[in-house]
């Protein structure tokens, strides 16, 4: 049942959400164990799209500690209906390529203008080259930052 409900929210379905919580709650699935998948979906599925998502999860998570049953559930329907209406996006699981990356390439050097430039950087040379993207009008530089 977690995962039709999980799908619903992704899906942007606010209705079949409520439905498959209330068959979840009513079956008698941990409140504590929905609103962990809750906050993992505002992470996964609405991320950078929504940022006010992770905090309305975290929020009713802590909320229902604080509130407890039966009075709890509004703070996890309300999660459930704004997750289901935020706008999606899943860029957080690029990290997972970046992942698999660093996994095949093994041990990378980091790149000189990229290591540390403030301590032993005449005798070391860290930092060399490495051009500070605020005191660019456009705060972008097109350095390098890629092994």
């Amino acid at each position: 049942t977690i995962s039709a409900f999980i799908k619903s929210v992704r899906g942007s379905d606010p209705d079949a959400a409520l439905y498959w919580l209330a068959k979840m709650l009513y079956a008698g699935e941990s409140a504590r164990f929905i609103l962990r998948r809750l906050i993992i979906l505002a992470s996964e599925d609405i991320g950078l799209a929504d940022p006010n998502g992770l905090l309305v999860a975290v929020s009713a998570s802590q909320a229902f500690e604080y509130v407890g049953m039966p009075e709890g559930i509004y703070s996890i329907v309300e999660a459930t209906i704004y997750l289901s209406t935020a706008p999606k996006s899943n860029s957080t699981c690029c990290y997972f390529d970046a992942r698999k990356l660093v996994e095949s390439q093994g041990n990378v050097e980091i790149p000189v203008h990229l290591k540390d430039g403030n301590r032993d950087r005449d005798t070391l040379g860290h930092g060399v080259g490495y051009v500070y993207p605020h005191n660019n009008n456009e705060n972008h530089v097109g350095q390098q930052y890629m092994p």
